[in-house]
């Protein structure tokens, strides 16, 4: 059973930035999908980002509003995945979190997040002055 374990959220104001991070228990995935969600109050959870893996190769995925701003990252060694989020806005503020299925999904699917098998407990992002 693998176990996803979030930290890095807080306080910022806006245009600041914040790392969240996302450590994995359990036996290395030579192949996977993990990243991140967000919940903000009275909103359905949407899709942040993604990074997908299979053996030597990867690929990261963003939503549109955070391209540019948003960059995620993968310590295989570690089983940490890692979002650096830079000039954050208040839209930004919600409960973030992490995400794992063991397959790489298929693009098509990484915004559905009934294709994760594991979920973080979530980690609160609070963007205001």
């Amino acid at each position: 059973q693998v176990e996803l374990v979030e930290s890095g959220g807080g306080w910022v104001q806006p245009g600041g930035s914040l790392r969240l991070s996302c450590a994995a228990s359990g036996r290395t995935l030579s192949s996977g999908t993990m990243g991140w969600f967000r919940q903000a109050p009275g909103k359905e959870r949407e899709f942040v980002s993604v990074v997908r893996w299979s053996g030597g190769n990867s690929a990261t995925h963003y939503a549109d509003s955070v391209k540019g701003r948003f960059a995620i990252s993968r310590d295989k060694d570690k089983k940490t995945v890692y979002l650096q989020m830079n000039t954050l806005k208040p839209e930004n503020e919600a409960n973030y979190y992490c995400a794992l299925d063991d397959t790489k999904l298929i693009v098509s699917k990484l915004w559905d997040e009934e294709k994760y098998d594991c979920w973080g407990q979530g980690t609160q992002v609070t963007v205001t002055y």
